[in-house]
């Protein structure tokens, strides 16, 4: 019997295995780590766990969308908490709690601006025709033709959503208050571009943050990886860990063998790659290449980021689980990620305490801190740079917070550019895959299925839909479907 080959356990590909087994194709799944998840990985060490990738669960329908599919429920997987608040950001000169409750949001819109509160429901309104137009008609679509949207409510529907607008347009021409455009900005950087060449059909992330609320898989967001693992196992998938695939064999324009450093497989039916897509590309010869590297050299990237883990040996006051520092100039920061790539002169970051919602991630007692800060993809950097941006954002954390932290540190690691790349083949060490800007939408993406070799697809925050871990989930069953859809059709 021939065998699909799909590359990577992360998100996408495990959707995409899960789907095609399913199907009853039969499913091998190579993956260069020793767990699933891919970027979603964890680190443990004297008693914390650490999620080393997403940290945020927005757009709980997607995943629970997936696990129906397959007979089972969000709760057949872990429990699920809604946070409240939903986060908490350190603006110049005040902490501001934003809650989960819609109305407070909207009491607190009005103390800054009034009048913002009734506007805030127009924006929502308009954001939430955006999610439902986008989840239903826009993103389970593979993007190979513009005739894939091409009827007559979708079309209706694109005319209203702004695709020509910038979120920061849209956003400013209802807010003044720099408090109020902050937040509703801020979603986006999940999406790899500046709010300003961000089209406004992506304030739909807006409603995803606002009022389908921010949760927390309890145990940490690796429990999602087990789900997907254990769903893609109960179809009959199965998974070759520690195994990287070093090349492929060729009949024709179509690939027949997969070679990993350990084995191979022949009678290969198809490959879908949730691997980096242009680190697979690189695996082909040249005449098999979509994209020449000149091509991926003009490609507007996601950030990377500077992350650090630390286990806390103390409780700490004044964080949620999420805290956002927005106590910097958004612009300045912005412009070194994407204008100027440089390191930042005063960054925004962010600082996660997942240990705040579950005891479960470090020692009774004891606190788990995961710090990002969002960078240019490709910087050089050093061990120097690394240990000043630590020092500058724990000292930044110490005086918001208005207590000691330095001294309390008993776990700590590192990771940033030149970890993307070599531990997960990350393109120029990006971290969200290509920024979401017009030019770099739908059809404008590279192609889910291969230009030179008829067996060959793609997954993943590369290609269609985008960056994110729904996208990503959403990318592996787009793909899936379309090949099942197309096999069934040439029966």
């Amino acid at each position: 019997m021939k065998q699909v080959i799909v590359i990577g356990a992360g998100f996408s590909g495990m959707a995409a295995a899960a789907v095609l087994a399913q199907q009853g194709y039969e499913v091998q799944l190579i993956e260069q780590h020793s767990e699933p998840g891919g970027r979603c990985r964890t680190w443990k060490k004297d008693g914390f766990t650490f999620d080393m990738g997403p940290s945020w669960y927005w757009m709980p329908d997607v995943f629970e969308r997936f696990y129906q599919r397959f007979g089972h429920t969000t709760s057949d997987f872990y429990e699920l908490e809604r946070l409240d608040p939903s986060y908490q950001v350190f603006f110049e000169d005040e902490a501001v709690e934003i809650p989960a409750n819609y109305d407070e949001l909207k009491q607190l819109f009005e103390q800054w601006e009034p009048g913002s509160g009734e506007k805030l429901d127009k924006f929502m309104a308009d954001a939430e025709y955006k999610y439902e137009v986008g989840m239903r008609d826009l993103v389970y679509k593979p993007s190979f033709s513009l005739t894939e949207f091409v009827d007559a409510r979708l079309l209706t529907s694109l005319f209203k959503m702004n695709l020509f607008s910038s979120l920061q347009n849209e956003v400013r021409s209802l807010f003044s208050d720099r408090r109020i455009q902050k937040l509703l900005e801020f979603p986006v950087l999940f999406l790899g571009a500046k709010p300003s060449q961000t089209p406004a059909l992506y304030s739909l992330m807006n409603y995803a943050d606002v009022k389908l609320g921010t949760w927390y898989p309890m145990g940490g967001m690796h429990n999602i990886a087990k789900a997907f693992e254990q769903i893609a196992k109960e179809q009959g998938v199965k998974f070759h860990y520690n195994q990287s695939v070093v090349d492929f064999t060729f009949s024709k324009d179509e690939i027949v063998g997969v070679q990993t450093n350990k084995q191979s497989f022949e009678n290969v039916e198809f490959v879908v790659s949730g691997a980096d897509y242009h680190f697979t590309e690189q695996l082909l010869p040249e005449e098999y290449q979509s994209y020449s590297e000149q091509y991926w050299e003009n490609r507007k990237l996601s950030p990377s980021c500077l992350l650090y883990y630390i286990g806390l040996g103390k409780k700490l006051t004044g964080v949620e689980h999420h805290n956002l520092f927005f106590d910097a100039e958004f612009e300045l920061h912005a412009q070194e990620i994407y204008d100027h790539p440089s390191w930042p002169t005063d960054p925004l970051f962010y600082a996660c305490v997942p240990s705040v919602t579950d005891e479960s991630v470090a020692p009774k007692g004891m606190e788990n801190l995961f710090l990002l800060m969002p960078i240019a993809p490709d910087l050089a950097e050093s061990d120097e740079v690394k240990e000043a941006y630590f020092q500058l954002m724990i000292r930044k954390l110490e005086k918001k917070t208005n207590q000691s932290i330095l001294p309390h540190v008993v776990v700590k690691r590192s990771f940033g550019v030149q970890d993307f790349k070599t531990t997960y083949n990350a393109f120029k060490g990006n971290a969200y895959g290509l920024a979401n800007t017009l030019l770099q939408t739908a059809i404008l993406k590279p192609r889910m299925r291969s230009k030179k070799l008829n067996n060959l697809f793609y997954c993943g925050q590369l290609t269609v839909p985008g960056p994110g871990v729904p996208p990503s989930i959403i990318s592996g069953q787009v793909i899936a479907d379309y090949i099942t859809k197309q096999n069934k059709a040439h029966v």
